[in-house]
């Protein structure tokens, strides 16, 4: 925020929305601002339509008086849409600004078909989408997707994806956003894109531990990415790479995606299993075909998967020790007993005591609509800034 006494009206948003201050009173206690100052900057959030007034609160004074009137972030003002692409299929929803899924689809959608084809469709799915959870068009203001490769979030474009062929340095977010203009007819909208592994463990920690100052998942499915949110932000590295534990090489000789022998992912990710299984005369080609025979309690896939997660157990000893979390989630397709047996067993053998004292290795709570929850919140935060409350507010003539 800005100094004490400059607190523009993005600022004041802010504060309602953390929760920290909630009245107008409270608002003028923690800026330093009058009441008429006050009273100005909250007007242009009114007009916009992004706070509207609660109930009374309670009365502050031991003399009495009226209730203090609360304020609150209008979450139905406008809506949010998010995308979820793994390499075979796809999930996408249309949600409030505070997290609330009003419709949702998903379907098989090939990566491999490159990204004019895939975003264009992504595009066909939200004005449907849209259609059926009742809002116009007009209402989405913005869209995040989470795809299934490294992305440099300053452009939104993938890096050198292992498993998106025909996607690197790809304009994702001018695509998308004109395939959403050319099946609902409106204008430019507002795209964020990220690493699914990010904003899966962006959804989960702002849900479920938000108190948890270091947070990391580890998606296990067709390959294997983390994410870390420290201090309430993903951790990103300085172009995306952050997190990219499956090409960590473990010693062994099975050739990986990315071309290179021994990377974790290409022998313990859901794709590595399916193979396993493959050979061994178990139909099986992804990691949803794993989870599949997990679910059924398939003896050999559950073998398999116990081996798989003592591999990455091994490997998340030390992401542990390097970083000290809270909460160490593990999700994706191989998220069940089996997984998370085997990565218990090797995690606490190798990491130092004092490193995994107070962290709680859990599974997903959110499932699969973690990473639509986290794309969805990306985009908020993103586009209710303080700085871009500002910039959005002139460009409304507020």
């Amino acid at each position: 925020m800005t100094g004490r006494g400059q607190a523009r009206a993005g600022d004041l948003l802010e504060l309602v929305r953390s929760g920290r201050a909630t009245t107008r009173g409270a608002l003028q206690q923690v800026t330093g601002l009058s009441r008429a100052t006050v009273g100005q900057r909250l007007d242009r959030l009114f007009r916009a339509g992004w706070l509207r007034e609660g109930a009374g609160g309670p009365v502050d004074s031991p003399l009495g008086g009226r209730p203090s009137i609360t304020l609150e972030f209008d979450g139905e003002h406008a809506v949010v849409l998010a995308a979820d692409l793994d390499t075979r299929h796809a999930r996408a929803a249309v949600l409030t600004l505070t997290g609330e899924i009003l419709a949702e689809r998903s379907g098989v959608l090939l990566i491999e078909d490159g990204p004019d084809v895939v975003l264009g469709e992504l595009g066909g799915w939200f004005a449907e989408l849209l259609q059926k959870a009742g809002r116009p068009a007009e209402s989405a203001c913005g869209i995040g997707l989470a795809v299934p490769g490294p992305v440099d979030s300053e452009t939104g474009r993938v890096v050198q994806p292992p498993m998106m062929p025909g996607w690197d340095g790809y304009d994702i977010r001018g695509r998308l956003s004109r395939a959403f203009g050319e099946r609902t007819g409106t204008g430019a909208i507002p795209v964020l894109v990220d690493n699914d592994a990010n904003l899966m463990a962006y959804g989960e920690q702002r849900t479920g531990y938000p108190d948890c100052s270091a947070f990391v998942l580890v998606k296990v499915s067709t390959g294997i990415g983390a994410g870390v949110v420290v201090g309430g932000s993903v951790f990103r590295g300085i172009d995306g790479g952050a997190g990219d534990i499956g090409h960590i090489r473990v010693g062994a000789e099975a050739l990986c995606r990315c071309g290179s022998y021994g990377c974790l992912a290409a022998v313990a990710s859901g794709g590595a299993v399916a193979r396993r299984l493959a050979e061994a005369g178990v139909p099986a080609a992804s990691g949803s075909d794993v989870r599949e025979l997990l679910a059924a309690g398939h003896p050999e896939a559950v073998g398999l998967a116990r081996e798989a997660g003592r591999r990455v157990g091994d490997v998340l000893a030390t992401v542990v020790t390097l970083l000290n979390p809270g909460v160490l989630m593990i999700a994706g397709d191989l998220a069940g007993t089996p997984f998370l047996t085997g990565v218990r067993e090797l995690l606490y053998q190798r990491a130092l005591p004092r490193s995994t004292a107070h962290l709680d290795v859990v599974t997903s709570r959110l499932g699969e609509r973690a990473g639509l929850v986290g794309a969805g919140a990306l985009v908020v935060e993103y586009l209710y800034a303080p700085e871009r409350v500002e910039e959005r507010l002139s460009a409304m003539g507020v």
